[in-house]
């Protein structure tokens, strides 16, 4: 499965949907980015609307259910609204995103950072895809504008809620046997590149008591980092050296020099501080204590995004009238979701991922999970799209 962004394929699994929405009574527009907005009226159009939705761009060589899950969940509640004969007070409306995924520019929820006035068009017009495509040509040759970009914007007050509906994309709700996963908050990377100098020596006539051996100060360095993560699991922590470069890579060389890249995870702002004054001083003992200098430059420090206590709520209460099993959890991949928090309350909800495959052709989620995560969809939107619904003062 490959629907790259701003691909042919991706256009016209899009356009596909298009046609299902408004086989539906939905009317669909594009806006600059090339995000579809799908809306069903109201009782009262003059109310915001509720929106739920998600992406159906893709990894190269991705699955089925990353992005797809949540559309195809959010035009089942329309059916169904639609044979129930269920009517809103508010609007509905179905996004669904445009590059989602970093896989072809290197720069993720492109779509939704437009709609939420995130996103900086300074140095996007640099980007290319690995045959020199630019972002701009991509953009323009299927049908939308980078001069316009900035155009996707949204006023808050449009939106009363945004819902998504996503796979987990690993392996918890499985093993813990829940059926929904309601997120609370989603992680976002803290990225280290960490040079390790220790000092090149021969390895038969160099005593180990006497090396400064520049692997064995990363290797301590990415245990103790696990160690940190498991003793903050429950808060959802994670730590990966995702790069190690080792120099000068003999066999019979007391490596002298690596460089390694660190992605840190967590879920709150408070831990990603203790966490991050944690790992300060991880480095300064292991370079005290193994005679080796160590230097870190920060590559990104994003903030974790809490989810709107209202939709959090909703979601639960919507479990737990159906029969549903649940865990309140973090979100440890990046989402839309986030992004959409910038503009109105929020919630992401998720069902589970066979084996946590995600990103890989044997991605897999049954159909009675997709059919659970769709009945909790609809039971949100069907309460916060009332006139007086959560979300309202009145």
């Amino acid at each position: 499965m490959m629907r790259l962004a701003y691909s042919k394929p991706e256009r016209d699994a899009v356009a596909c949907f298009a046609e299902l929405c408004e086989r539906e009574g939905m009317q669909v527009r594009y806006d600059a980015c090339g995000n579809l907005i799908a809306r069903k009226e109201g009782r009262n159009p003059e109310l915001p609307a509720v929106a739920f939705g998600s992406h159906l761009d893709t990894v190269s060589n991705g699955g089925r259910y990353d992005g797809a899950a949540g559309v195809a969940a959010a035009i089942s509640v329309i059916h169904s609204f639609n044979l129930q004969g269920v009517q809103t007070d508010c609007p509905l409306e179905i996004i669904c995103f445009a590059c989602e995924e970093s896989s072809r520019f290197g720069v993720s929820t492109i779509g939704s950072k437009a709609m939420s006035g995130e996103l900086k068009k300074e140095g996007l017009e640099r980007l290319k895809d690995n045959k020199g495509i630019t972002l701009p040509e991509a953009l323009d040759a299927s049908g939308y504008t980078f001069a316009s970009i900035e155009d996707s914007l949204r006023d808050g007050k449009e939106l009363r809620a945004f819902f998504e509906l996503h796979i987990e994309q690993g392996p918890y709700l499985e093993n813990e046997k829940k059926q929904i996963g309601v997120v609370y908050a989603i992680a976002a990377p803290v990225r280290l590149a960490v040079t390790v100098r220790g000092r090149t020596a021969h390895s038969g006539a160099t005593p180990i008591h006497m090396r400064k051996d520049a692997l064995l100060g990363a290797a301590e360095i990415a245990l103790e980092l696990e160690a940190m993560a498991k003793r903050e699991l429950l808060n959802g922590m994670v730590a990966t050296v995702g790069v190690l470069s080792v120099n000068p890579g003999a066999i019979n060389v007391v490596p002298g020099l690596v460089e390694m890249q660190v992605d840190i995870r967590c879920s709150t702002e408070q831990v990603k501080r203790q966490s991050m004054e944690e790992v300060r001083k991880l480095f300064e003992r292991v370079g005290r204590e193994r005679g080796l200098s160590m230097e870190w430059e920060l590559l990104s420090d994003e903030s974790p995004t809490l989810l709107h206590g209202d939709a959090i709520a909703s979601i639960r209460s919507a479990c737990e009238s159906l029969g549903f099993s649940y865990a309140v959890m973090p979100s440890g991949a990046g989402h839309d979701a986030m992004n959409m928090t910038r503009l109105c309350p929020t919630g992401l909800l998720f069902i589970p991922s066979r084996e946590g495959l995600s990103h890989h052709p044997d991605e897999y989620t049954s159909i009675d999970s997709l059919s659970e995560g769709a009945m909790v969809l609809g039971k949100v939107i069907r309460q916060w799209a009332q006139a007086k619904g959560p979300g309202t003062t009145e």
